[in-house]
C-alpha cells in the first residue's frame, strides 16, 4: 500500500510523518534525511513488534511504499545543490521571495507551490531529455 509522507521544517530540524493511516509514523531530525531515517526506523521497529508478538499486522501497514511531499524549506535541505535564488529567476519568481520560503519564515501560497512544483518538473523533464 501507498502511503504518503509529509516532510516539513519544524522548529528543530524537520519532520516526516504520515496523516493517512490509523498509526501515526514520525520520524525527526536536524536534516531531512535524519527525519525520514527515524520515520522508517520506527516502521521497522512496529513491524518486529508485531513479529515479535504474535499480533496480527494492520492491515494497513502491510507492504507499505512510501511518497514524499515536501514543503519549501524541505525539498531545499534535501537538493542543496539547488541555488534559490537561480531557482526562483528560473520559474518566474522573486529570489527573495524564494529565500523566505527555504527558510521557512514565510506562508507560501497554493498558487506559488504549484508555480515551483512546475518548475521542477520542468526540471525533470530536461534532465530526461539530456544525452552525453
Amino acid at each position: 500500500m501507498k502511503t504518503l509522507v509529509i516532510i516539513e521544517k519544524d522548529q528543530t530540524g524537520y519532520a516526516a510523518y504520515t496523516d493517512n493511516l490509523t498509526t501515526v509514523l514520525h520520524g525527526s531530525g536536524t536534516t531531512v534525511r535524519n527525519a525520514k531515517e527515524e520515520l522508517m526506523a520506527g516502521y521497522h521497529e512496529l513491524l518486529d513488534y508485531y513479529a515479535a508478538s504474535g499480533e496480527t499486522l494492520p492491515e494497513e501497514l502491510k507492504d507499505l511504499t512510501f511518497e514524499y511531499k515536501y514543503d519549501i524549506s524541505a525539498m531545499f535541505n534535501v537538493f542543496d545543490f539547488l541555488n534559490a535564488s537561480k531557482f526562483a529567476e528560473w520559474v518566474g519568481i522573486s529570489p527573495s521571495l524564494m529565500r523566505h520560503y527555504k527558510s521557512g519564515n514565510t506562508y507560501i501560497s497554493q498558487k506559488q507551490a504549484k508555480k515551483i512544483e512546475s518548475g521542477l518538473h520542468r526540471i525533470g523533464q530536461e534532465f530526461i531529455s539530456f544525452t552525453l
